[in-house]
């Protein structure tokens, strides 16, 4: 818990303009964005070419230029999850336009089952959750934060400001609804 407030507090007079805040907590901050990455490629089948450092490094170079306020850390880990999101969905876009529509990278989600070990592509995961938005955006964000961004349950309610028993129930109906739609895609 400790680490935890001090990311935060080293975030906060980061934002306020103390530049020697960023030294101390860039080395933490970018340790725990690669064992995020890590694991989004530990579920994967071996088809993005984006490796997990390329990722983290274009990750934490977006969000060190963002000029916005960060509330925690849980929030600047909610941001990384929607920037690794974007990243990953970007790759394959631009992979399948130069492939002139080939297939998509299949990312098989281990943890969430989407659909029993049936490797998935990361542009239809992508049209599922934005989908999944347009219903119910508190699912949709739950998912990615909980996929993207390695959030534990915990981290997920203090950020959204919900029960952890809300985080799991909604996670648990959010799969489902992402299994269902993916197998009629």
């Amino acid at each position: 818990m400790a680490e935890r407030e001090q990311i935060t507090e080293w975030l906060n007079d980061w934002v306020e303009g103390d530049s020697s805040a960023f030294d101390r907590m860039a080395p933490v901050v970018y340790e725990e964005l690669r064992q995020i990455a890590h694991r989004i490629f530990s579920r994967e089948n071996g088809a993005l070419t984006l490796q997990p450092t390329a990722l983290v490094h274009e990750a934490y170079g977006r969000l060190v230029g963002l000029d916005i306020e960060l509330a925690s850390r849980d929030h600047f880990y909610a941001l990384a999850a929607r920037t690794m999101r974007r990243l990953l969905i970007n790759q394959a876009k631009a992979r399948n336009a130069a492939k002139r529509g080939g297939n998509a990278a299949p990312v098989t989600l281990q943890e969430d089952r989407v659909a029993e070990d049936q490797p998935i592509d990361v542009l239809a995961l992508d049209e599922a959750l934005t989908r999944l938005a347009e219903h119910d955006a508190r699912k949709a964000e739950i998912l990615e934060l909980s996929y993207f961004g390695g959030l534990t349950h915990p981290a997920i309610a203090r950020l959204l400001g919900i029960s952890e028993a809300t985080v799991v129930r909604d996670k648990r109906v959010a799969t489902l609804w992402l299994r269902k739609f993916m197998s009629e895609s």
